[in-house]
């Protein structure tokens, strides 16, 4: 199942709200999203005042230059893995200084996958610099399908984590 387009934007305003009630500013990390979550935040008019920053850091390098994502991490688990997203929120956090930052790595495909990481796994952090929560997802459908479904998931986790 696809995440449809009123379905991420639902997910984006209710964020949006919880954000700007909260006084809260946000980064986005991605990897296989490719700026979507940050896109979706910024479909709303204002958003300048909750979304600071979105950094696409798609290859290795860019995970270790703008992150600080280690190279052990990256050679231990690989950049689809809950150390290197964990490191990847930790490091956007760091870099600028927001309140909460989120972080996307997967397969989405149609190539790429593995038979420890399959087309469709994807890796997820969120938090504070002193409260990371992960998740590890497996979505089906083809590329597009699962980069929504993933934008859409992250959404929703980092709207439960505010409203606690």
């Amino acid at each position: 199942m696809t995440a449809t387009d009123q379905q991420l934007w639902l997910a984006g305003e209710t964020l949006a709200g919880v954000l700007e009630h909260q006084g809260l500013t946000i980064t986005t990390a991605e990897s296989c999203t490719g700026g979507w979550v940050a896109k979706v935040l910024t479909d709303r008019p204002g958003s300048s005042v909750y979304l600071h920053s979105g950094l696409v850091t798609y290859s290795n390098d860019a995970k270790q230059r703008l992150l600080g994502v280690t190279s052990d991490s990256l050679a231990a688990h690989g950049a689809v893995s809950e150390p290197v997203v964990r490191e990847m929120v930790a490091g956007a956090l760091k870099v600028t200084g927001t309140d909460l930052a989120v972080a996307t790595s997967g397969v989405a495909g149609p190539g790429g996958g593995s038979v420890q990481k399959p087309v469709g796994t994807v890796w997820f952090a969120w938090g504070t610099r002193d409260d990371i929560r992960t998740a590890r997802c497996w979505f089906d459908g083809d590329r597009e399908a699962v980069r929504r479904q993933s934008v859409l998931y992250v959404l929703q986790s980092v709207t439960e984590f505010l409203q606690g």
